[in-house]
């Protein structure tokens, strides 16, 4: 090999680990972007579950959560307060919310009338019927504010939600408070796990 091809294999070679380098940290930044630790002083700290809590006395306030139902109704979520509110985020397109979806149907039927209220927010479907589809197939009966364009996550405090991460479920306590944040698709038990010490609370 000449010295002319050798100088180029060796650029080829520190080139090929620059962009490596710069993948590895670029895919880190996204990984990281809000999924533990909280950020934006929201007070979260995290558990070895992947839920993240926060202390009486250290919430903060939900925000404005309201507007059309994917049925067309009309919804405020601040109605429910005096009840633990589980908030669910999902699209129709996203498969961690279809494996998910089960356990919510389950849960949200078993706890009606307990005073937990679940609602749910679909994002980034392009039409209300993709989503009522979802929810028939699911058997899910309990409300979904439609928000294509992710206006309403927007809405909460910086670092309380990575908009990019589809599904999250919050728990809103009794006083309208974030109480807990999972950042990823939940099975029954950790969904349990999530509101029922929000729930004993007095």
């Amino acid at each position: 090999m000449s010295a002319a091809s050798r100088s180029r294999t060796r650029s080829r070679a520190v080139l090929l680990a620059a962009v490596a380098a710069a993948a590895a940290l670029t895919l880190s930044a996204c990984g990281s972007g809000g999924v533990s630790g909280g950020g934006g002083n929201t007070n979260f700290v995290t558990g070895n579950n992947g839920i993240d809590t926060v202390k009486q006395g250290e919430r903060t306030d939900a925000p404005d959560l309201s507007g059309k139902t994917i049925d067309g109704k009309t919804l405020d979520v601040a109605d429910y307060k005096g009840q633990v509110v589980v908030v669910n985020i999902w699209g129709s397109w996203c498969g961690p919310c279809r494996a998910e979806a089960k356990y919510f149907a389950k849960v949200s039927k078993e706890y009606d009338g307990k005073g937990v209220q679940f609602v749910g927010i679909n994002t980034r479907d392009a039409s209300t019927s993709l989503a009522v589809a979802f929810e028939k197939d699911f058997q899910i009966t309990y409300p979904s504010l439609y928000d294509p364009t992710g206006k309403l996550m927007l809405r909460f405090k910086k670092g309380t939600l990575n908009p990019q991460l589809i599904p999250s479920t919050l728990v809103i306590d009794k006083d309208g408070k974030i109480a807990a944040r999972a950042l990823q698709a939940l099975g029954e038990e950790n969904l349990l796990s999530m509101f029922k010490p929000v729930l004993a609370e007095k």
